[in-house]
């Protein structure tokens, strides 16, 4: 009898990912689908619908041809992704507003509207500080009266794949418990709608899909579906986690207290916990459903710290003909050589702002260079600042969660953790051991483990994934460094108000 294999689609901002594991955790085969995106005006940040699907049946397609006739033996699909944004379909699943990511701003004058009077009913019980689907759901319907009635269902992007693979009735349509916090308009704690929120923001609850289990089988592969990937149809579809939740699962962070960093794209630090503790005071986290029942997060993330890094890279350092991984690699050797606080040069990375608490004024600056600074200093001076903001969001975390504050060390995953450089400064800003785990992707492989869950493959997912965490390498802090990053930290803070200020007058 043939080993059952393991399938997820990872459903990002730049590219739709497909990978096949068997249960070990060992990838067999993968594809990567670039997304089509439309940037036709300011703040303009369009997807289609059908240009996804068509980028998912291709990445399915291109993925059977690698299993080398394996195809049918996969068990199970399940999903992970994006977790912020929204689109609206009409009965028949086709897409009426496109898929609208936080890249696409046009919603941010409702979203600061909205949180000027419902922000403490945002964080107290949705959990957010960035009510993203509310109010793009406000947006739409203001400034696309017409297009708005046609809608039947508003959806995050893995329930409308799911849905369109699957077939589904619209009114099956779902959404994944781990994905309701930054809708702004679901009771984190209960993980269903809250009556009180979509009453305040007017908001008709017959609009929104069905919340689910993260191991919840949603659909089966249509016949449909799989005539044109590859893959035998009748494949359970289960209903997977946003990316930071299956990564969370697949690098086995699913003890209280246990805590993991994604250098990435959207760099985020989460906490595991089973207690729902807002931080009233400062709003320094929200708070995301777990991929299980009585799990949360606690969670803080840096709204394109990783684009940052790469656009530094892109824009003032790569060689022409230079690969990025060579121009990483070249960089980080520089910035090894360069003491902590870059010889008195600051930076910000918020090019977008933050958004734990919200802040869309801020702005990115360099302060403090001379001639002497050369781009490895400007390259550090972004990541120490990353640094700093993380730790500002771990005290915030520990001040509410004191229970968890001793922990002996943090996991890192993502493309940052690739990095030595960036791994020890991380551990010297924190003064926390940080370790970096094995594996190709494991947001991919966290959504074939809810997979395997979902079919009955796994029966304790908290030991199975965490038997199949693999450590790469540990870095220890220098407790000297650590105290003088501290002083640096309580200066970022100070001048990010500062540039707060100086970023709002510019934008006039």
């Amino acid at each position: 009898m043939k080993q059952k294999l393991l399938m997820a689609i990872d459903l990002g901002t730049s590219f739709i990912k497909a990978g096949v594991y068997d249960p070990d955790g060992n990838r067999l085969a993968a594809a990567k689908e670039e997304v089509k995106s439309e940037q036709p005006g300011p703040g303009m940040f369009i997807q289609h619908g059908d240009d996804l699907m068509e980028g998912v049946i291709r990445c399915m397609k291109n993925t059977a041809g690698k299993l080398e006739g394996r195809a049918a033996d996969v068990a199970v699909i399940g999903f992970t992704g994006q977790m912020a944004g929204f689109m609206g379909v009409d009965r028949d699943w086709n897409d009426v507003t496109g898929w609208s990511c936080s890249l696409d701003t046009r919603y941010i004058p409702y979203a600061e509207a909205q949180m000027k009077q419902y922000a403490d009913d945002f964080y107290t019980i949705s959990g957010t500080n960035s009510p993203l689907f509310s109010s793009k759901y406000e947006w739409f319907r203001t400034e696309f009266p017409e297009e708005a009635r046609r809608i039947a269902k508003y959806l995050m992007i893995s329930g409308f794949v799911a849905g369109r693979l699957g077939a589904l009735p619209i009114d099956e349509a779902v959404i994944d418990g781990s994905l309701i916090t930054w809708t702004g308009l679901a009771d984190v704690k209960n993980r269903c709608w809250s009556e009180k929120l979509c009453s305040e923001l007017q908001i008709d609850r017959n609009l929104l899909p069905r919340i689910t289990e993260s191991s919840d089988i949603v659909a089966y592969l249509s016949e449909e579906a799989a005539g044109r990937t590859g893959f035998p149809a009748g494949i359970p579809l289960v209903s997977g986690a946003g990316d930071k939740i299956a990564g969370c699962v697949g690098a086995g962070n699913l003890s209280p207290g246990e805590m993991l960093f994604e250098a990435s794209s959207f760099g985020a630090v989460s906490c595991m916990t089973e207690t729902y503790v807002p931080d009233s005071e400062e709003r320094g986290f929200d708070l995301l459903n777990g991929s299980t029942a009585g799990t949360l997060y606690a969670h803080y993330y840096m709204p394109g710290s990783g684009i940052t890094q790469e656009w530094f890279l892109n824009q003032f350092y790569r060689n022409e003909g230079e690969s990025r991984s060579q121009a990483f690699l070249r960089i980080d050797e520089e910035a090894a050589r360069i003491p902590p606080g870059c010889d008195g040069l600051f930076a910000s990375g918020m090019l977008a702002g933050t958004v734990m608490p919200l802040n869309g004024d801020l702005r990115g600056a360099f302060i403090g260079h001379t001639w002497s600074h050369t781009p490895a200093h400007f390259y550090r001076a972004l990541v120490e600042n990353f640094a700093y903001s993380l730790k500002t969001a771990i005290m915030r975390i520990n001040a509410m969660y004191p229970q968890y504050s001793g922990r002996s060390v943090i996991r890192m995953i993502g493309g940052g953790a690739e990095s030595a450089v960036c791994a020890q400064i991380y551990a010297d800003v924190l003064g926390i051991p940080v370790e970096t785990l094995q594996g190709d992707d494991l947001a991919l492989w966290g959504g074939c483990l809810l997979g395997a869950k979902g079919i009955g493959m796994i029966d304790d997912l908290q030991e199975y994934a965490k038997a199949h965490v693999r450590i790469r390498a540990r870095y220890e802090p220098d407790p000297a460094k650590t105290e003088c990053y501290e002083q640096y930290r309580k200066r970022c803070v100070r001048y990010n108000q500062i540039l707060t200020e100086m970023c709002r007058e510019l934008q006039g």
